[in-house]
């Protein structure tokens, strides 16, 4: 099952990143997935797969203008 995640989103991952942050920010979209650390703004390209597998929880999504 293909999961649906939208610019802004913030997201959990299973496991912390090393500053201590655990929630992500969905920064670009395709097929790989850009996701920034809000702790640190340290940002990570991802499969989309591997990200599927990875998430823990969606936490909330930034309003957009």
């Amino acid at each position: 099952m293909v999961v649906d995640f939208r610019m802004g989103e913030r997201l959990a991952l299973r496991k912390k990143h090393p500053c201590g942050g655990f929630q992500w920010e969905v920064t670009r979209l395709g097929a790989d997935i850009g996701i920034r650390c809000v702790t640190c703004s340290r940002q990570l390209m991802m499969a989309r797969s591997t990200l599927e597998k990875r998430m823990k929880a969606r936490l909330s999504a930034e309003k957009a203008t």
